[in-house]
This record gives C-alpha cells, structure tokens and sequence, in this order.
C-alpha cells in the first residue's frame, strides 16, 4: 500500500543590495534598492517556477525586488515575514553605534539572538514570529511552489526551522542578495510533516533549479 504525501517547495530570495552607506542597518526601514545587476536579476529569475505563488512584505525593498524577477507577477504580502525591528540602530552603521554606545553593544553581542536592540525586537522574537508565519502559509498553499522575495533576518529563522536548530545557531550563515535558498515541506497525516534543506545561499545562475 502506497502513503501519499503533499510538497510544498518553498524559494528564498534575498532583495536587491540597498542604496544605503556600507555597513548600515536598514532592520524596517523603507529603503531604495538598487537594481542596476540585470544579469544577477536575470539568473535569479531563471530558476524560479511557474504557477508558484509570490509572496513579499510590506517593505518596499521586497515589493521592488519581486517586480524586477517577475514582472507583473501578482503578491501576497505577509507582514509576519518583515526583517527584524533594529529599533534605535535602524539607518546607522555599526562603526557609529560601536563608537557611541559601546557597553550597549557589548551587551548586545553578548548574546545577539536573544538580546533586542534598544527599541526593536531580538532575532529570537523574530524566529517565533517567522515560524509561525511559514507554518501557516505551508499549510495555506500546501502542494504548491511558494517563492518569498524577503530579507535575511527571516530567511535565517526559515533555515532553522527547517533544520530543527535554535536561532542562534543560524546567524552565522551568509545570506546574499539575489541568492536562493531552496526548502521543501513534506506533509503526511495529521503530523507537523518534515522539512528538507535541497541548497543555500545559492548563487543566481542560468537553468533550472528543482
């Protein structure tokens, strides 16, 4: 007797790099992004399905990033998959917060994923939200390709998710822009289901990617 079972195929897409001064922490703001790499646009959206359904957030660097890969391609806003509230930090750079309050940032570092900038939320906080949120859109959409033009604070909480690992144990990890990251969601019975890494932080490149 055969045990049928539901994949959802989910693909992660950092958005474009940000029109911002190096070393900047843009956390929830509006910024602008640049799009001028239309070759890395390009290999980015060769992989991509079609019929998948195209979710961003509210920022606007997810918004303009999607219509640059697929354009005219209607989204579904998921404001649960925003980046991480930097509070207070948000539009400064590392250097000046370091040179400026440095005992906060000590502390901050201390333990960067469940300590919250002044003001914002920790990146723990933003893992349970995240999780949360990609349950409910897995179960949404079960079966289907979802692709999440998002950010790299979230697209760190999907990956440990997914590898069953605590938040810290992902912030090590690069997450490029335009880059992929390729995880599916096997639903069988009644249960959570299991997840499976299939690649990360991949460049974009030409063909097909399953």
């Amino acid at each position: 007797m055969s045990v049928g079972y539901a994949v959802t195929r989910w693909w992660w897409v950092r958005h474009a790099p940000l029109s911002l001064p190096a070393g900047t922490i843009a956390g929830r703001l509006d910024a602008d992004v640049d799009l001028s790499d239309t070759g890395m646009i390009e290999g980015a959206r060769s992989w991509l399905p079609d019929n998948a359904v195209w979710l961003t957030t509210p920022l606007g660097r997810s918004i303009r990033s999607a219509a640059a890969l697929r354009p005219g391609q209607p989204t579904v806003s998921v404001a649960d998959l925003t980046e991480q509230d930097f509070g207070a930090w948000q539009g400064r750079t590392h250097a000046e917060i370091w040179d400026s309050e440095r005992e906060v940032a000590e502390r901050f570092w201390q333990d960067p994923a469940g300590n919250a900038p002044p003001g914002g939320e920790s990146f723990a906080t933003l893992s349970d939200r995240v999780g949360m949120a990609v349950r409910r859109e897995t179960a949404t959409y079960q079966g289907r390709d979802i692709v999440m033009v998002g950010h790299a604070g979230p697209i760190r909480a999907a990956l440990a998710l997914c590898l069953g690992l605590p938040p810290a144990g992902v912030l090590s990890v690069a997450v490029d822009h335009w880059h992929l990251f390729r995880m599916d969601h096997l639903a069988l019975g009644d249960g959570d289901g299991q997840w499976r890494l299939i690649g990360a932080n991949i460049p974009p490149c030409r063909g097909r990617l399953r």
